[in-house]
This record gives C-alpha cells, sequence and structure tokens, in this order.
C-alpha cells in the first residue's frame, strides 16, 4: 500500500485550513490528500504543534530537523522516502503528484 507521510510545521489545526487567513495551496493539498485517501493511499499527517512526538519518533524526520530546522518543514514521505521538503506541492506539480501515487498503488495491488 502507498503511503504518504506529511509532517507540517506548527499550526492552529491538524491542516492548517482554519483561522482567518487561509493559504489556498494548504486548502487545495489537504483536498488532493484527502482524494488519494479515497483511492486507497494511506495518508498520515502529523502537525508539530499538536503531534511532536511523531516528529522525534521517525528518525528521519529526526535528523533533518537536527540538521535545517523546522524550516524544512513541511517534510513530505512517499514509501518512507522523501519526496518534499520546505514547501507544499504548487498548484502545476499537484496533477503529477496525484497521478504517480495512484500509479503507485495499482502497482503495489
Amino acid at each position: 500500500m502507498t503511503t504518504i507521510q506529511v509532517y507540517d510545521p506548527p499550526m492552529c489545526c491538524s491542516t492548517g485550513i482554519c483561522g482567518t487567513e487561509i493559504d489556498p495551496d494548504l486548502v487545495n493539498f489537504a483536498a488532493m490528500l484527502s482524494q488519494l485517501g479515497t483511492h486507497g493511499i494511506k495518508i498520515e499527517r502529523y502537525n508539530l504543534g499538536q503531534q511532536p512526538m511523531a516528529f522525534v519518533q521517525n528518525p528521519a524526520v529526526k535528523v533533518v530537523l537536527d540538521k535545517e530546522g523546522a524550516e524544512a518543514l513541511p517534510l513530505i514521505f512517499w514509501d518512507g522516502e522523501v519526496h518534499l521538503k520546505g514547501r507544499y506541492p504548487t498548484k502545476d506539480e499537484r496533477p503529477g503528484w496525484f497521478r504517480a501515487a495512484l500509479g503507485r498503488a495499482e502497482v503495489a495491488s
């Protein structure tokens, strides 16, 4: 099963799509993750402000944070490999992510 793990910087809620100034990229990223989840992709999302132990318990995340600090967040893994760090996928990148994740899911099944 394909797994995407997202280690977010501290945010007001688990998705960052709350409050008065909502970042449209976060809304679109959250929607993409939700869609991928309905296609059998396992999604795990952790917020540094709410789940700090998840960051400490993942050795790869801990190494990145020790070397680069919280500026390296978000840190996004696909099947245990770092796929993106320091930013969320752009509007232009998201369709490719979606196709790639679904392709990996089909190969795994």
